[in-house]
């Protein structure tokens, strides 16, 4: 006939002796006890840490003693839920066997993973910092491939802002008690339409900086030289 209580007292006896500084005894009858279990520390210094309460019951080893977490440090819920799966395993494991040593030293390697994950998901965190800022780097090195549909959508907007820039010249040119010029004498004034676009912003405070690499070859578009909108000029002209 197994003697259980010879057996936990031989048991405890060689836990204090293992576990000096972490073992604590809670009672007698039943038997129970916390032994502290501290994670290595990591490349900077952290650590996890968990508090086991062991009770013993009648006829342990034949049957699993008790335990439940007593406390913990800096690990999350998903990780104590983990430890007490892991401490019913090993239980069933070894039935019939002391086994506080060994459920001691399976946590003990469950903290020391838990570190471990902590590291890589540090890093995996600054890398992935990393890429944002150089995918958000190289698109603002890159700027906006200019396609026709926001050529035109660019365009739209450049005219109308030029128009508005032309009355408000004319009406400060009213307003100073000059002639107002004929639409000819306009133009004479400022054939070159273009480089008068280019003045009228510079004049309004905007920088003007083309990036000809972002524009499609004016060979790929596709014009139709027959529509009676068509304009040309509005497109540019080498031969300017």
């Amino acid at each position: 006939m197994t003697d259980y209580a010879e057996e936990q007292r031989n048991e405890l006896e060689a836990i204090e002796s293992i576990y000096p500084d972490s073992f604590t005894v809670l009672s007698e009858d039943p038997t129970s006890f916390t032994i502290t279990v501290t994670s290595d520390a990591g490349e900077n210094g952290e650590i996890v840490e968990t508090t086991i309460k062991f009770t013993y019951v009648a006829q342990y080893p034949d049957e699993p003693p008790l335990w439940e977490i007593h406390s913990q440090e800096n690990l999350e819920d998903q990780d104590t839920e983990e430890i007490l799966s892991l401490l019913k395993q090993q239980a069933e494991e070894n039935l019939g066997m002391v086994m506080i040593f060994t459920l001691v030293t399976a946590i003990q390697e469950k903290l020391n993973e838990i570190v471990d994950e902590m590291k890589n998901r540090r890093e995996e965190e600054k890398r992935q910092k990393e890429r944002e800022a150089e995918e958000a780097e190289k698109v603002a090195f890159q700027g906006t491939v200019v396609t026709i549909e926001n050529f035109l959508a660019w365009k739209a907007k450049f005219e109308q802002e030029m128009a508005e820039l032309r009355r408000k010249r004319l009406k400060e040119e009213e307003q100073s008690g000059k002639p107002k010029l004929t639409g000819k004498q306009l133009f004479e004034r400022d054939h070159n339409l273009d480089t008068s676009d280019i003045q009228f912003l510079e004049d309004a405070g905007n920088s003007v900086e083309v990036d000809e690499s972002l524009f499609q070859d004016i060979e790929d578009l596709d014009l139709d030289e027959d529509d009676p909108d068509f304009d040309p000029l509005e497109m540019g002209s080498d031969e300017d």
